[in-house]
C-alpha cells in the first residue's frame, strides 16, 4: 500500500503520515521544506520517498504527477494549504494568489490527474482537506474561506459521478474545525475556540476515509456548526462569522 501526502512537513499532514506509516504505508511526502520532509522520514517505519516542492506553481503539481505516476499510489492526501486574515481590500494580494493556486488550483490538478488513473485500474482513495470555512462566507478570511467551499463542492461533486458509474474508487473531503497546528501563525491569527490535536483529527480523518466516507467531520462542535449553518441565514452567519473572527487578531 502506498499514500501520497501534500502539505506533509507539519500539521495534519505530518501526522497523516505518521499514522499512515504506522498501518503499513509507504509514503511520497510532498512540501516545500525538505529539510522538515527529512526529519520526518527518518521517523517513519515504512518506505518513504521526499518530494520538496511548491505546488501554488501549476507545472510542479503536473510534474508531481508525472513523476509518480508509475507508481501503485492507493491514497491521495491534498492536504496542503494556507490561510490570510484581513479585510479583503487590505491583504496582500500576490499572498491571496498564492493560497488560490495552492488551496485550490493544486488540488484540482492532483485530483484530476490521479482521479483518472485510479479511474482506470478501478480501485484507489482520495482524500481532499477543506474546513468547516467551507460552510460559511468568511468575512475577513474572504479568500480562505472560499477555498475551501470550492474543495468542499469538488468533491461532493465528484462523489456522486462516482456513485453513479459504480466505480470503486473513492473520494472523501475532511472538514475540521480549529486544529492545533502551525497554520494560525501563517495567517496571522489566534483560535477563538480551543482547537482539537493535529493527531486525533489524522487518525479520525484516515480511519474515515479508508471507511469511503464522503463527508467527515472531527469533533461535536464542528458537526453541530455544520448543521446550524445549514438552517440559518447567510446573512446571519456572516455576521456571526464576522464578529468570531476579530477575536483571533494576534
Amino acid at each position: 500500500m502506498k499514500a501520497l501526502v501534500t502539505g506533509a512537513s507539519s500539521g495534519i499532514g505530518r501526522d497523516m503520515a505518521r499514522y499512515l506509516s504506522n498501518l503499513g504505508y509507504d509514503l511520497i511526502i510532498v512540501a516545500q521544506r525538505e529539510e522538515r520532509l527529512i526529519e520526518l522520514k527518518k521517523k517513519l517505519k515504512t518506505n518513504v520517498q521526499v518530494i520538496s516542492m511548491d505546488l501554488s506553481i501549476k507545472e510542479n503539481c503536473i510534474n508531481l504527477y508525472e513523476s509518480v505516476k508509475e507508481q501503485e499510489i492507493d491514497l491521495l492526501i491534498n492536504n496542503a494549504g494556507f490561510g490570510e486574515f484581513g479585510n479583503f481590500d487590505e491583504t496582500d494580494l500576490e499572498k491571496e494568489v498564492k493560497l488560490i493556486n495552492t488551496n485550490i488550483t493544486a488540488v484540482h490538478i492532483l485530483t484530476k490527474l490521479f482521479l483518472k488513473a485510479m479511474k482506470k485500474k478501478d480501485k484507489g482513495r482520495i482524500l481532499n482537506v477543506a474546513s468547516v470555512a467551507g460552510f460559511a462566507p468568511g468575512p475577513l478570511m474572504a479568500a480562505y474561506y472560499s477555498s475551501k467551499a470550492y474543495v468542499l463542492r469538488l468533491s461532493q461533486a465528484i462523489y456522486t459521478e462516482l456513485k453513479k458509474e459504480n466505480s470503486n474508487v473513492h473520494i472523501s473531503v475532511l472538514c475540521p474545525g480549529p486544529v492545533a497546528t502551525e497554520f494560525n501563525d501563517v495567517a496571522g491569527v489566534k483560535f477563538s475556540l480551543k482547537p482539537l490535536s493535529s493527531e486525533y483529527v489524522a487518525k479520525y480523518a484516515i480511519d474515515k476515509t479508508l471507511k469511503n466516507r464522503l463527508m467527515i467531520i472531527p469533533g461535536m462542535l464542528n458537526k453541530i456548526m455544520r448543521i446550524l449553518t445549514k438552517i440559518s441565514p447567510t446573512k446571519l452567519i456572516a455576521r456571526v462569522v464576522y464578529k468570531n473572527q476579530t477575536r483571533k487578531k494576534n
